[in-house]
């Protein structure tokens, strides 16, 4: 069939154009520079660093014909007019690698660009001729005028040897092929390079470089209601009592649920009931009542000034304190008088609870982010972070923000980061893998995962390979919970206390990142709401809670001993730096993280039974731990602090996760002093 006169015109015109021919004045570009990374999305979103870490930037760059080329990692700080270069350094196949650091909060862009190099060449084709004995008189002189012109282009530091250098290049008597071979000539050219023709990368990226503690970070969920005896609410000062409790667990994260007040109107009763007795509190996330809305605090919690006391005595013990950004309201929010059209409304105009079915909140209204007045609603949620900001706040966690529009999220975060680059975000978004990995991409600093439910030796070695070792750690950066109030796992149901103490160990190991929630989870709280539920019986969402902090089967000790050790190791500081080992042993998990210059290197086992004792036969490369295969070495088990002389890459290690379900080594190297006997470093 003959295509028409308009599927001509179409076909014709989805023809990509072929190449403009540059003007003869200008050098024609042959290099060609794709396949960057990071790039995230072609450069649509921003990669993701903290302060003091390393932006290692590869790409393929190549052209035609058979010339050297040379290439530069350009970087600045936003706002910043000028480039600063880096060079890069050829690896295999045309790839090509450069690296630079990050030392501030804020933006980064970073670009390439790459050169035909002539003076490489020459100086390749120079080398291979002398090796042949062949005569390159011809090819000195060539060399000298490249020489003679980049002294005319560089600066007075420069240019005065570099035309001597040219002269003496076409001096018969000098030593030529000496000089023209040497590392003072090489390093000069390197200094002054014709960059005639170069071509720059077409895009500018982004880094996204946040604080420290994004990266690496202990946080605590805690009820504030629950501080208290057990038989009245809690209050921040009552709080304030609990914080000597967790800064000696190594906590420096204190995440408190909404603090708002809680409505009436359909409010919670025990256990989810939907009927609810005057004596129960309602759940913290039905935000706002006749005291206020997200801006108010619930009135037996205390005053703004009682919070702000609090959040200054918690930094007096090295922690912060996040709160939870929930937009959602209850019934009796002032929003619902004054915004009405700000939520969902059935047909009849009443307005729709929450729902996720076959789960039903009669106590919250979602908000419609798609209302005929999204600039109030919009501008009034940023508000919201804003005021908390000028309450010293920091660090949120962000309630199912997988139920916002995306549109919504990368708006605000882009414009609370613009004035507060300081402010860290946590994603709650227990949902579909692409929509967490769009959330990541779109601003949140850190983002839940689904470690809760990664429990076999292949389903973490999968999962968490896949979280350090491909493109998504670039702009993703786990926090890793076993538990939380909504998650009751069924291994923590049945494992007891051996379970938490596993959980824990991987939690805090595995990833950089960690938290629980408590405390619940250091008194190993496993009573599910029934079989088959991952909810708790008597759950503090819906009730306050009485805590005995010195019960018996508490994993305290073990938190201590853990967030101890992650502190005084840089190498549990880390993320991409997890490598999984062999053990002959389908329940035991082996794994390393090592610093870059080896000097800190920490190997764990961890029995993933919670019954029974499992042994096996641990595999090390002993060359990529940095390690003599010919010499002895120790493993120093910081958990228990026994020490272990291992040989060679196979040892044997055995685990009773009714003692201690793992090791946690650090490997102490053997070496020989000026003073000829050994020790351990």
């Amino acid at each position: 069939m003959n295509p028409t006169k308009s599927q001509t015109e179409k076909k014709e015109k989805s023809v990509k154009q072929p190449a403009v021919i540059p003007p003869t004045s200008e050098a024609t570009p042959r290099v060609v520079i794709e396949k960057v990374s990071p790039e995230v999305d072609r450069g649509r979103f921003p990669a993701k660093r903290a302060v003091g870490e390393r932006v290692v930037v590869e790409a393929d760059i190549f052209a035609d014909g058979h010339d050297s080329l040379s290439a530069v990692l350009l970087f600045r700080k936003e706002g910043t007019p000028s480039w600063t270069e880096i060079p890069m350094e050829p690896l295999v196949n045309d790839r090509w690698r450069g690296e630079f650091s990050v030392t501030e909060i804020g933006r980064y862009q970073y670009t390439l660009e790459g050169w035909i190099d002539r003076f490489q060449s020459w100086r390749r084709d120079l080398s291979k001729k002398v090796e042949t004995n062949q005569d390159v008189s011809t090819d000195l002189s060539t060399g000298a005028g490249l020489v003679e012109k980049a002294g005319e282009r560089a600066p007075d530091r420069d240019a005065k040897a570099l035309k001597t250098t040219a002269a003496e290049l076409r001096n018969p008597k000098a030593e030529r092929v000496r000089i023209a071979l040497g590392e003072e000539l090489f390093q000069l050219m390197k200094r002054n390079p014709d960059r005639t023709g170069a071509v720059r990368y077409e895009k500018e990226l982004t880094v996204v470089v946040d604080r420290e503690k994004a990266r690496f970070n202990a946080w605590y969920e805690l009820f504030p209601r629950s501080c208290a005896d057990g038989k009245r609410h809690g209050t921040f000062k009552d709080c304030e009592a609990r914080l000597p409790y967790l800064a000696e667990m190594g906590f420096n994260v204190l995440y408190f649920p909404p603090i708002h007040p809680i409505g009436t109107a359909h409010r919670k009763g025990k256990n989810n009931a939907t009927k609810c007795t005057p004596k129960d509190p309602g759940s913290p996330w039905a935000i706002g009542g006749k005291e206020g809305g997200h801006k108010a605090i619930h009135p037996e919690l205390g005053t703004l000034e009682d919070f702000r006391a609090l959040v200054a005595k918690a930094k007096d013990y090295g922690m912060e304190v996040a709160l939870d950004l929930a937009y959602q309201c209850s019934p009796d929010h002032p929003y619902v008088k004054e915004h009405p059209e700000w939520f969902w409304h059935r047909p009849d105009g009443t307005i729709r609870h929450a729902e996720n079915p076959p789960k039903k909140y009669e106590d919250i209204y979602p908000l419609n982010f798609e209302t005929s007045d999204r600039e109030g609603l919009w501008k009034e949620m940023k508000s919201i972070v804003l005021f908390w900001i000028e309450q010293g706040v920091r660090i949120f966690r962000v309630d199912n923000p997988h139920t916002k529009p995306f549109l919504f999220w990368e708006w605000l975060i882009a414009e609370i980061k613009r004035d507060h680059p300081d402010v860290i975000l946590l994603s709650e978004a227990f949902t579909r893998p692409k929509v967490m990995v769009r959330l990541a991409k779109i601003g949140f600093t850190q983002s839940y995962t689904y470690f809760a439910w990664r429990n076999a030796k292949w389903e973490l070695t999968d999962y968490f390979t896949e979280l350090t070792q491909s493109e998504v750690r670039e702009f993703f950066r786990p926090s890793l919970w076993p538990n939380t109030p909504d998650i009751l796992t069924e291994y923590l149901q049945w494992g007891g206390r051996p379970a938490f103490a596993i959980r824990f160990i991987l939690a805090a190991t595995l990833g950089a990142s960690y938290g629980i929630y408590g405390p619940a989870f250091e008194l190993c709280e496993n009573r599910p709401l029934e079989p088959g539920k991952e909810e708790y019986l008597d759950s503090e969402k819906y009730e306050i809670k009485k805590w005995d902090l010195s019960r018996a089967e508490s994993i305290k000790e073990t938190i201590v001993r853990v967030n101890r050790i992650r502190k005084q190791n840089p190498a549990l500081q880390l993320d991409w730096n997890l490598r999984f080992h062999p053990i002959g042993n389908d329940q035991l998990i082996a794994y390393s993280k090592c610093t870059r210059d080896l000097s800190n290197c920490i190997v764990v086992v961890v029995n993933l039974d919670p019954h029974h004792t499992q042994s096996g036969w641990l595999e090390l490369p002993l060359d990529q731990l940095g390690l003599d295969p010919s010499q002895s070495y120790q493993m120093h088990d910081l958990l228990t602090d026994a020490k272990y002389l291992w040989n060679g890459p196979r040892n044997y290690v055995e685990l009773n996760p009714h003692l201690m379900p793992a090791h946690l080594f650090r490997i102490r190297h053997k070496v020989k002093t000026e003073y000829d006997f050994d020790y351990f470093l």
